[in-house]
């Protein structure tokens, strides 16, 4: 229960910003708003945050009690189950793309390593934020034809040869970007592989390991960039995609009675886009 959107029931007697009524999308993380990490806008790394769903009860209820700070309104039109999903997921895809653009000039490559969850997202993203020209590789032919959908400028099928087609659409240099959401299963070397010298290779989705030669990083002068969970103001501005019809989720939703099937079915890959959302 740490992605979490609804309704607010009632507010403390300090609180002016949202009222009973409103339909809201919750950060994930609870923050203290004086660290020096939150003073400069950076909530994902307080000193003392907690972390409904995680370290204290979270959202798998009909009520949650949550802190002013965490609480972005949406704009009409939106309704909390379509967003919910968006509150880490997405915001994790976002922050990564945000902090991508300013690597992304027109005729920039980009690469996308894996669409499914998150992936469909920051493909969204890139494609709402960039003019860099997208390549999505993925092991499901299904995703491709879901990516290519929605946008991706060419897709490549996962097969053993990915690196070597990679390379020959980007002329032998590889991308400026690439943007791992698997970090695992080999896409780890795959994801440096793809990337050109002087280029950044974006973690996002782990589980494997990053292993690279130091001479390697130092010659071909490649960035390793980690990727957090984005801040209160990166889910701000993804509401606004939101609302512009520029990021839209692929969900299925269940009753809060029916959460273990849900579970069930998120274990056995039944869930489109790997995500479901719980409606009390």
């Amino acid at each position: 229960g740490h992605e979490n959107a609804g309704t607010v029931v009632d507010v403390g007697q300090a609180v002016h910003t949202v009222a009973a009524g409103d339909k809201v999308i919750l950060h994930p993380l609870s923050t203290c708003g004086l660290c020096r990490a939150c003073r400069a806008g950076d909530d994902v790394h307080c000193a003392n945050s907690e972390f409904p769903g995680i370290d204290r009860d979270g959202g798998m209820a009909e009520l949650l009690r949550t802190s002013v700070r965490s609480v972005v309104k949406l704009a009409e039109g939106l309704q909390p189950a379509d967003v919910a999903a968006l509150a880490d997921a997405g915001l994790t895809a976002y922050h990564a793309v945000r902090k991508a653009v300013p690597l992304l000039h027109p005729g920039a490559r980009v690469v996308l390593i894996g669409a499914g969850g998150l992936g469909h997202i920051g493909l969204q993203s890139l494609l709402a934020m960039t003019p860099a020209q997208i390549t999505v590789v993925d092991r499901s032919a299904e995703v491709l034809e879901k990516a290519k959908a929605l946008g991706a400028h060419e897709t490549v099928l996962s097969d053993g040869d990915q690196v070597a087609t990679v390379l020959d659409q980007t002329g032998g240099a590889g991308a400026h970007v690439v943007m791992d959401f698997v970090g695992e299963h080999g896409t780890e070397a795959d994801g440096v592989a793809m990337t050109r010298d002087a280029g950044s290779y974006f973690v996002i989705g782990y589980g494997g390991r990053v292993d690279v030669p130091t001479i390697d990083i130092i010659s071909r002068e490649i960035n390793v960039i980690g990727n957090l969970v984005g801040s209160y103001n990166d889910l701000d501005d993804l509401m606004t995609l939101a609302a512009l019809g520029q990021v839209t989720l692929s969900t299925r939703q269940y009753s809060l009675d029916d959460a273990l099937s849900a579970l069930d079915d998120l274990d056995g890959g039944r869930v489109p886009g790997g995500r479901a959302i719980l409606v009390s």
